[in-house]
Formats: C-alpha cells, sequence, structure tokens
C-alpha cells in the first residue's frame, strides 16, 4: 500500500471488466456514467479489452460497442444485480456471456448497491463509489430506503473490507471512511471533462441575465431550489431566465413546479440535448446553478467552467466543496437562503461575475479523461499487483 506505488510493481492490464447500473445512452444515464464510459474508451485505445456490463432498457441494443469498449446489456433497474451476478458466476465455469472476458480486473461501481463481484472475483474487484446515497435512499420507498441503506453502509463495507476503492472527490473519501472503509484503500481519480466544441466558445453571452442549470432531473439534485430563486429574483431583475438543460423521471413534476411559482415563462426546460447544443447554452449563460444535496464531483461544473461560468452551490453537498473553490471559480453557500441571496450578488456584481468566471475556465484546463485514465489505470495495474493505494492520483 503506497500513495505513490513503485510503477517496477504494477502488472500491465489486458482485459478490464465494468460493472454499472446504467451507461451513457441510457435515458437516467448521468456523469458517473460518462466518468466509466470517458475512461474505459481511453483504456480501450490503449490496448487494453474492455467491457461494460450494464442494464437494458427500451430502444437499447443487446450487445454494441461503444469508443472501444464492448457493452452488454441484461436486466432492469435492480435485476441487473441479479443477471450481471449469474453471468460472473457461469463464467467463471466457462458459461454464459462473459466467458470470454477473463478480467485482470473489475471495476465494480456502487451506485448505492455494490455488484459484490467480489463473491466471484475476490481481490481483483476495485470498488468505484461516486459519493454515498444516505440522502436519496428514502425516495426509493420505505423499505427499499432501508435494504439499500443497510447494503451500503453496513454490508458492502464489510464485504470489500480487503478491496481497493476508488472515488472521484476528497469529500466522497471522507464519507467512505465514515462507514468504515479502510482510508488507506481509498484512492482519489476525479473526472475529466470533454473539450468543449470551438464554435461554441465564440458564441456572445446573452445581453439580458441567464441562469443555467445542467442536471438529471431526479428529486435529490432539488432543482425546485433553483426555481425558486428565480421566482424570488425576478421581480427586481429584468428578464431573468433559466435554462434547465437534462431530462429525468423527475421533470412533470419541475414543470408543474414552474407552473405554480407563475415563471412558466422564464423557465426553458430543454430536456436532453446534443452537446453543441449544451455548450451553445452554457455559454451565453451568466451563472450556473447546481443546488443538490449530494454530488460525488459535479462534472457540469467544470462543463461550466469551460464557458467562463462560475457555479453556485450547497457547501453541504459534499463534492462540490471539491469541484469549485469557494470564492475563488464560485459560490458555496449553506442553506437556500444562502443561494438566493449568493445569485443575486452574482448576477449584480458583473466585476465578481467575470472573476469568478476567468478562474473557472483556467482551472477547467487542468482535467481531462486522459489525465483520469493514466490515473485509473495506476490503480487497476496496482490491484492487478495486490497493491492498495490511497490518496489523490
Amino acid at each position: 500500500m503506497s500513495d505513490h506505488p513503485d510503477p517496477s510493481t504494477h502488472r500491465p492490464l489486458r482485459s478490464v471488466l465494468l460493472l454499472c447500473w446504467r451507461d451513457t445512452g441510457h435515458p437516467q444515464g448521468g456523469g458517473s456514467e460518462t466518468y466509466l464510459q470517458r475512461i474505459g474508451a481511453q483504456l480501450a485505445a490503449s490496448g487494453v479489452r474492455v467491457t461494460l456490463r450494464t442494464a437494458h432498457y427500451p430502444g437499447a441494443a443487446r450487445r454494441e460497442t461503444v469508443d472501444g469498449v464492448q457493452i452488454q446489456r441484461a436486466g432492469g433497474r435492480y435485476s441487473v444485480y441479479v443477471r450481471a451476478g449469474l453471468a460472473m458466476a457461469a463464467a467463471m465455469l466457462g458459461l454464459g456471456p462473459l466467458r470470454h472476458v477473463r478480467p485482470d480486473v473489475v471495476v465494480d461501481t456502487q451506485n448505492g448497491l455494490p455488484f459484490l463481484s467480489r463473491l466471484v472475483y475476490g481481490r481483483r474487484t476495485v470498488v468505484l463509489v461516486h459519493h454515498c446515497h444516505r440522502e436519496q435512499w428514502p425516495v426509493a420507498g420505505r423499505v427499499m430506503s432501508r435494504i439499500g441503506w443497510f447494503v451500503e453502509s453496513r454490508l458492502s463495507p464489510r464485504i470489500h473490507r480487503g478491496n481497493q476503492y476508488v472515488t472521484v472527490s476528497l469529500p466522497s473519501a471522507r464519507d467512505l471512511a465514515l462507514l468504515g472503509v479502510r482510508a488507506d484503500h481509498v484512492a482519489v481519480v476525479r473526472n475529466g471533462v470533454d473539450p468543449a466544441p470551438e464554435d461554441t466558445l465564440t458564441v456572445p453571452r446573452s445581453a439580458t441575465p441567464r441562469v443555467v442549470v445542467l442536471s438529471r432531473l431526479v428529486p435529490h439534485k432539488q432543482i425546485e431550489d433553483a426555481l425558486g430563486a428565480i421566482a424570488h429574483l425576478r421581480q427586481r431583475i429584468p428578464n431573468l431566465h433559466l435554462d434547465v438543460l437534462g431530462g429525468g423521471w423527475w421533470a412533470q413534476r419541475l414543470v408543474d413546479h414552474a407552473e405554480g411559482l407563475g415563471i412558466s415563462d422564464a423557465v426553458t426546460f430543454h430536456g436532453h440535448v446534443d452537446d453543441v447544443t449544451k455548450h451553445d447554452v452554457l455559454q451565453r449563460s451568466w451563472v450556473h446553478m447546481l443546488p443538490s444535496r449530494k454530488e460525488g464531483w459535479g462534472l457540469a461544473v467544470v462543463e461550466a467552467a469551460q464557458h467562463g461560468v462560475p457555479t453556485i452551490g450547497y457547501r453541504s453537498s459534499g463534492g462540490l466543496s471539491d469541484s469549485v473553490v469557494d470564492g475563488v471559480t464560485g459560490l458555496l453557500v449553506d442553506d437556500y437562503h444562502g443561494l438566493v441571496d449568493g445569485l443575486d450578488r452574482l448576477l449584480c456584481d458583473e466585476v465578481l461575475r467575470d472573476q469568478l468566471g476567468v478562474k473557472a475556465q483556467v482551472r477547467s484546463g487542468e482535467f481531462s479523461w486522459q489525465q483520469s485514465a493514466d490515473a485509473m489505470r495506476i490503480v487497476l495495474e496496482s490491484a492487478h499487483a495486490g497493491n492498495m493505494i490511497r490518496g489523490v492520483i
């Protein structure tokens, strides 16, 4: 175990199996799925055979190769875990869809629930956790939330006590330690970011105040707080408008909430958009809001920063205290009233907004998927060699 491992102890990777409940094509896919796909693609480009086992969804192929990553899809929201487990067990007997994969390392993505690949692959499993889900479990229902939190907080740390963990931010690493995961088993591999399309970088900033939210539309993202802030401020900030980029099963609730606040004319729900449209809207915006209850990192923060757009969000979300440098690249606040006041300040103080935006844009240049993949490779090769890594890689 080491902070800076000796490269001579690494063993080259030939095959990696990635496990995740969704992929980037899934209607509910978000930042954690992008993280896995982008890093997987970089590994595949370097000659590693990369297989992703994930859930099936309407319109998706059962098997597909995307950017060099060989994707297998089977099962739904919860049955994906059962189907993947059976496939892994069958593969050990030379049977089933994973029989030819033979991974050197398995990346078990724990989005609340792990795939428990440790039971099949032992120490070859690396557990990837973007953030802990204590705050999100209640939306799963009374019974499922209790089961889910027990698995995440008690069962998984015990089963994986001898395995390498990877997370995306220092706050998430601290949360894992609170669940009993050994700190010296946790490596931090931060998110990269795709380059912004060149044409979008020259789009003029909106002449009137525009705020953007880039997020999946699910309850724990708390987009209601962004809508409330717009409703509060539009009375004294003329032509204030909110663009909501992203989709999700909570979308209609948010549309109805905006109507109830009387701000339907001041909000545009864009839904899922292509990359150019996303960056075009970001470039026109003044401020990016991310009022999420919990974030592992906040990929949207860096995407907005590419356009010189500062982010405001909650300090208590965890990951934002890593992706946003408070008072330097954006603002972190403690509650809803602070969110409204902070947004008001950013919209009305052009000098402050520009200062934060410039520094955010400079910092966004520090992140790339190649850098993230190189860091992940170090972790995976060390795990393959039976060694543990800790700290930021």
